[in-house]
């Protein structure tokens, strides 16, 4: 099997790795639903004597809880009369990586199945490669890139825990939004990130800071789409790991406070199988380089169906407290040439011409944000939709439709989209309702410290 990058370790390398004691822990890992990594670390003789060739296993509640690792109710594939069995973990052998920030430590992530084998449809990684074969068929690839973004804070996880995550001190206590000094404050941190993850296989461009007190986004190279989904899950989980190591907390979450929240925009473009372009067409306009119709089309799919993918886009209660005017969180469905103002922004030319999705905040699970756009894409180029032209000047102001504003708006639009349920299937659509679901009735029975603070003594 080809290796992603020379920093990747096939499964010989590893077991030889292994062997020589250099390597004594492997973590076998999928994603949830949630966007997180779950798995095993097995002991690295155990996963040579009886992983290797064979895969391992895990309950199938892994698929069918809330945040909390709560069981709950409504979930076709689990539940407590099916008995929660298991699934099987298949490695997919060209995620092996070494974890430097861990000692002797190598993770490979994987595919879902059911002890029949058949897959299960219903997990992030199948859901995206569903989309991927689609292109396939068409002859395409899908080349994509997730900047994402954080608030990291001067104190541990577990302080925070005790602190009921209120009142922490931010790495910074100003927007150092691309400053140099701002960053440099907290260089030791972004230094060890960018650096570990480009050990672990992660083609690092760089760190710059952000708006909002104490925020940093660390951006990763563009790469085959589900390379990018793969790459996004560890980032994720080793970031939190570093800071810990630091005896520092950060957090993914879309909108920590009443100030900038954190995005996740999603840039996406299809090449040919053997590389040539799909979305510029370099002689057209004299020489000068144009997009192809099938881009326009794409992105017109794309906007045609941002309501009905909203729910993977902001899969949280608190997604929804970003789309706010005047944020650089879009809450207008329309697309702009370079116009950060709108859901969709075109920007490159010739190669680099590629589409930004900037609606996923932080908590975004990149698996189902990546399949919904191909998807959406998809139904475009089908059904060779036109693309209206691009928004000029603020879309905040433009009296364009919105994007959902609220979970139980986008969970309707979802549940009820033919086009979703087209491209996705009833299951994996039904499945990922009811996770909604599940989160709603979670914070409807919440009382928040809100409603405390407006009501104990005044009303």
């Amino acid at each position: 099997m080809a290796l992603r990058n020379e920093r990747h370790l096939s499964m010989s390398d590893l077991v030889a790795r292994i062997g020589a004691g250099e390597i004594d822990t492997v973590v076998v890992a999928f994603t949830d639903m949630q966007g997180r990594l779950q798995g095993k670390r097995l002991h690295g003789r155990y996963f040579v004597d009886h992983v290797v060739g064979h895969g391992t296993e895990g309950c199938n509640y892994l698929l069918a809880v809330d945040v909390d690792m709560n069981t709950v109710e409504g979930y076709a594939i689990s539940s407590w009369e099916k008995g929660y069995g298991d699934m099987e973990f298949v490695m997919a052998e060209d995620t092996i990586r070494v974890l430097t920030h861990l000692p002797a430590t190598a993770m490979v992530q994987c595919d879902l199945v059911w002890p029949d084998h058949s897959p299960v449809v219903q997990s992030p990684r199948a859901i995206l490669q569903k989309q991927l074969d689609r292109c396939a068929e068409r002859g395409w690839t899908a080349l994509s890139g997730t900047e994402l973004e954080f608030i990291a804070f001067d104190t541990t996880y577990e302080q925070a825990f005790r602190d009921n995550y209120r009142d922490l001190t931010p790495v910074n206590q100003y927007n150092v939004d691309y400053s140099i000094l701002g960053t440099t404050r907290v260089e030791p941190l972004l230094r060890d990130i960018r650096n570990h993850m480009y050990a672990a296989g992660l083609d690092v461009e760089g760190a710059k800071g952000e708006c909002n007190f104490g925020q940093h986004e660390i951006g990763f190279l563009y790469a085959e789409a589900m390379m990018t989904a793969d790459n996004h899950a560890v980032y994720k989980t080793a970031a939190k790991e570093i800071a810990a190591q630091h005896g520092k907390a950060l957090t993914f979450m879309a909108k920590y406070d009443q100030r900038e929240g954190s995005s996740c925009h999603i840039h996406l473009s299809l090449r040919g199988t053997d590389g040539e372009l799909v979305f510029w067409d370099p002689e057209a306009n004299d020489g000068k380089g144009e997009r192809t119709p099938l881009y326009d089309q794409f992105v017109a799919g794309v906007l045609a169906t941002v309501a009905d993918f909203t729910l993977l886009y902001a899969p949280n209660i608190n997604s929804y407290k970003r789309f706010a005017d005047g944020s650089f969180a879009p809450n207008t469905i329309a697309w702009g040439l370079d116009n950060r103002t709108c859901a969709v922004r075109l920007v490159g030319r010739g190669a680099g011409a590629r589409m930004e999705n900037r609606v996923p905040g932080g908590d975004v699970n990149p698996y189902l944000a990546l399949a919904a756009m191909i998807a959406g894409g998809l139904h475009g180029i089908e059904n060779e939709l036109e693309l209206e032209p691009p928004l000029e000047g603020n879309a905040y102001t433009s009296g364009r439709d919105k994007v959902p504003g609220t979970m139980p708006e986008a969970r309707e639009v979802f549940a009820t989209s033919t086009v979703a349920r087209a491209a996705l299937g009833d299951e994996v659509v039904d499945h990922y309702v009811n996770m909604a679901d599940v989160e709603l009735a979670a914070y409807n029975a919440a009382v928040t410290d809100w409603e405390l603070r407006r009501g104990f003594e005044r009303l």
